[in-house]
């Protein structure tokens, strides 16, 4: 049986605001998506005509827009309320970017560093560790989790459904709702 937070999605969003809000000033702003970008290709040696990494910068620019769009913004930045509300907002409207599915792709394909479209579990370690400083440990027991058929690899098709988990999921024991740690 799975528990229920009173809000899961909610918490699982503000843990990520968290993770991004890289000064902790308590506001994210274009400059924390770009920081992100420049560790993702830091930690998977993305060269500047790499089209993973190009891939990614599109489509965080596009994320960042819905984001501001949909929190009505006007300075450009978003306390860690205004992200979770533009989240939940931007991951249900496809009617300019499909946010979910396109993170799950573009960071799919970062992941993936050999191209075989599945990650192992040496992969899915170096990517929770390198980009978000989560630990080993916990990237091994949500590994464990993503890959539903036990296969040893996660499949595109099973980190995908990850992460329209993660925004969607109000099952604390989702695959999806691992990504930051247990809840």
């Amino acid at each position: 049986m799975s528990t229920m937070a009173a809000d899961l999605i909610g918490e699982k969003l503000g843990r990520k605001f968290q993770a991004l809000d890289r000064n902790n000033d308590g506001y994210l702003e274009w400059e924390d998506c770009q920081l992100l970008i420049d560790r993702y290709h830091q930690v998977f040696d993305l060269g500047k005509d790499d089209t993973r990494g190009a891939s990614l910068q599109a489509f965080l620019q596009m994320y960042w827009q819905e984001l501001l769009r949909h929190s009505g913004a006007k300075n450009q930045r978003l306390s860690q309320e205004e992200f979770v509300q533009a989240s939940r907002l931007a991951s249900v409207d496809t009617s300019r970017v499909n946010i979910v599915d396109g993170s799950a792709h573009a960071i799919f394909d970062c992941v993936d560093a050999n191209g075989d479209n599945q990650i192992t579990k040496d992969e899915f370690a170096h990517y929770l560790k390198e980009v978000w400083q989560l630990t080993a440990p916990d990237a091994l027991d949500t590994f464990t989790v993503l890959d539903a058929d036990g296969d040893g690899v996660i499949s595109r098709q099973e980190f995908v459904r990850a992460t329209r988990e993660y925004f969607f999921s109000a099952d604390s024991n989702a695959a999806g709702s691992l990504f930051f740690g247990r809840i």
